[in-house]
């Protein structure tokens, strides 16, 4: 009775050790998918890094380290993002600005005077944007 006894402690403590060594963490599974977020942020691929980030939140939801990695990707990738739309804006509004007093007909300056409100509308959105991520960034 002593050696079942022995023997059972024995093959329960390696069914434990064997069922712990699953093999890789979360965390060491997620450090691939990691690395192409920060490839896709260095390369300006801001939208391709944001969805992959949503990605990995939810296909390692324990990676607690590369959880961590991804907030940071997100907050960079979410501000450099809002930028770039800045950026983008601000240049077609000047444009924009520039065409209405060279615009042969009427009509075409009251649709390019449309254009400049809305490209106004949209600058101030992404220039309000990135200030919220920078004060949100700040408080962390």
């Amino acid at each position: 009775m002593k050696g079942n006894k022995k023997t059972y402690i024995a093959l329960v403590v390696c069914v434990l050790l064997l069922s712990s060594c699953e093999g890789k963490s979360d965390d060491e599974r997620a450090a691939a998918m990691v690395s192409d977020i920060e490839q896709a942020v260095s390369k300006g691929d801001f939208r391709s890094a944001l969805d992959s980030i949503v990605v990995l939140r939810s296909r390692y939801p324990k990676a607690v380290n590369a959880r961590r990695r991804a907030l940071e990707l997100w907050q960079d990738a979410s501000l450099l993002e809002a930028e770039a739309e800045a950026a983008k804006t601000d240049s077609l509004l000047k444009e924009t600005i520039v065409a209405i007093d060279s615009a042969p007909t009427l009509l075409e300056q009251n649709k390019l005077r449309n254009r400049r409100d809305s490209l106004q509308a949209r600058y101030d959105a992404a220039i309000g944007l990135t200030k919220v991520i920078r004060e949100k960034n700040a408080g962390n």
